[in-house]
């Protein structure tokens, strides 16, 4: 693979395996598509074979060409060529969840752990879910406690693999409210921005760039600014975290993790339903004006009313024809169609 760094998934854990699977999908597209040749490390799971086989299931089904497992358990296995082959042609290396800790101690500062930044610089995408979401910070958290408020020694960091830097990365955000630990740890190190990740929900970096991806959010802390008392507060006392800027990203939403600003957010409408919109604005505000009007005689806007009936009808024909499914952006369906106004030419005995 060739042409620089791959992308960087971060996934909040607890990713849809059964429905949409949004973000185990832009994982293997990532990774190659049809050519995807993924590497699957559940040395942090507790469980057996089984979560590979999951994983082999699912990457498999969303088209990927090979899925092989793993598994270093300790740090004699990351050090064991035999380990390390599989990673030399992976197109993608996918970390499961589990022990944040277990996977710290086994990965980080040895060969293996060397072998997937390797394959990220050669163009793989390499991601995790949960403990395999952390890990892939500079500074990752090993364990902590849950709560709003950040608290003094509300959690603790080990070393991870430093393919994102300059932030801390926090998984299950929202579900596990883990607010206060990532907003702790940003307070005692306010040159890291802390991104918090929803479950089913994917933080994907490329290069400086963060893309929101899934159901959920992406929540990120800025202390760029932030005055706090974290140098001497006690124990597990609360921590002053003032002028801390907040962003929470939906899917879609770009942000510049670098420059520490929103680029962009939500998909853009296409060119046609831009125009539609427009002319459908320019006829409201013409039909309100004639609202406005004195002296109109309440017949007038039932004979509006017809008339735009008529003209629906016509487009809707001439769209069948044409082998469309709407009318033309030139041609809006007049809004005084729209009105609930009674019909006053009717007796009060027909039904409108």
């Amino acid at each position: 693979m060739s042409g620089g760094p791959g992308a960087l998934f971060a996934i909040g854990g607890a990713e849809d395996k059964l429905k949409k699977r949004t973000v185990l999908q832009e994982f293997v597209e990532a990774a190659g598509g049809s050519k995807a040749r993924i590497v699957v490390v559940p040395t942090a799971s507790a469980l057996g074979p089984d979560v590979v086989d999951v994983y082999h299931a699912l990457f498999a089904a969303l088209g990927a060409e090979s899925v092989v497992g793993v598994r270093p358990e300790n740090r004699e296995d990351a050090d064991d060529p035999a380990f390390i082959e599989p990673l030399h042609n992976a197109t993608g290396v996918f970390m499961t969840g589990g022990n944040q800790l277990k996977l710290a101690g086994v990965v980080t500062g040895t060969a293996f752990g060397r072998a997937v930044t390797a394959a990220h610089a050669r163009g793989a995408a390499v991601g995790g879910t949960s403990a395999g979401a952390s890990i892939l910070a500079e500074h990752m958290i090993a364990f902590g406690r849950s709560g709003a408020t950040p608290r003094q020694r509300m959690s603790q960091l080990a070393g991870g693999l430093g393919l994102v830097q300059g932030a801390i990365v926090d998984q299950h955000f929202a579900q596990r409210n883990r607010y206060g630990r990532l907003l702790s740890l940003v307070a005692q190190s306010p040159g890291l921005l802390g991104i918090g990740v929803d479950e089913d929900t994917a933080a994907v970096v490329r290069g400086t760039h963060l893309e929101v991806v899934g159901r959920g959010a992406v929540t990120i802390f800025d202390g760029s600014r932030i005055t706090s008392n974290a140098h001497h507060a006690k124990r597990s006392e609360p921590i002053l975290a003032s002028g801390v800027v907040l962003h929470v990203l939906p899917a879609t939403a770009t942000f510049d993790l670098q420059a520490r600003v929103l680029l962009s957010y939500g998909p853009q409408p296409p060119a046609e339903e831009i125009a539609e919109m427009q002319a459908a604005e320019a006829d409201l505000r013409k039909l309100a004006k004639e609202i406005a009007a004195e002296g109109v005689s309440p017949k007038y806007y039932a004979d509006r009313k017809r008339r735009a009936g008529r003209r629906t009808a016509t487009a809707s024909k001439r769209a069948t024809a044409a082998g469309e499914s709407r009318p033309e952006a030139t041609e809006p369906i007049t809004a005084g169609a729209e009105l609930d106004t009674p019909d006053r030419t009717r007796p009060d005995s027909e039904p409108a």
